[in-house]
């Protein structure tokens, strides 16, 4: 499936101020006497620099990115109004020739301090002063003890209940257990009295402690 395209006015209205822009800036640097790939460069300088205020404003509203915003932006605007024809493009002057030439430095100046210098250091909270102690009131003398509310103890687990053995089947294993002591001439053993009444290994051992 398809998705129909739709543009964006804000992106187009920002494409075509930006193409603007661009266009001007290059103008007014080629008429400064920068000619060439140089008078390319310019533009792209100026919005570099204003990139790199924007990334900055972002994480830091201070004085120095706030500068630098007005250094680019003075840059990008001045280069709109200079050549909307109230500048004499065939004529430019030499301040501005001169401006135009100290541009590389001033924005690569404006693009490390922006990169590089760290942000504002947060202080750290101030210690917590000691109570003072008024020594002309003796109950004052000592801070009061806190009281520590102990947990209680975890309750033990409950025994297992003994079991009960049916006083016929305890006659039975003394029986068995007799008559193993006779052939054998030793106790018998709960695993030989189990397999001998068949019954589970606990109940075989109940009846082993009764016949102790």
């Amino acid at each position: 499936m398809t998705r129909s395209v739709r543009p964006d006015a804000v992106l187009v209205q920002a494409v075509i101020a930006g193409a603007l822009s661009f266009a001007h800036l290059h103008d007014l640097a080629e008429a400064a006497g920068q000619t060439g790939w140089k008078a390319w460069a310019y533009p792209v300088s100026v919005d570099l620099l204003l990139v790199a205020v924007w990334r900055r404003l972002r994480t830091e509203r201070s004085g120095l990115a706030w500068f630098w915003f007005l250094i680019a932006l003075v840059a990008s605007l001045g280069a709109n109004i200079a050549t909307a024809g109230l500048l004499d493009l065939d004529h430019v002057p030499d301040w501005l020739r001169i401006l135009v030439a100290g541009w590389p430095a001033l924005a690569f100046l404006g693009g490390t301090l922006l990169a590089h210098q760290p942000a504002d250091h947060i202080p750290a909270p101030a210690p917590r002063s000691a109570p003072v102690v008024d020594l002309d009131r003796p109950e004052a003398s000592a801070p009061a003890p806190e009281i520590t509310t102990l947990e209680p103890a975890p309750a033990l687990p409950e025994a297992a209940p003994a079991m009960t053995v049916p006083p016929a089947l305890v006659d039975h294993a003394r029986k068995v257990a007799t008559e193993h002591r006779t052939r054998t001439g030793s106790d018998i053993d709960t695993a030989t009295l189990r397999a001998r009444l068949g019954i589970p290994e606990d109940l075989a051992g109940a009846i082993a402690a009764q016949l102790a």
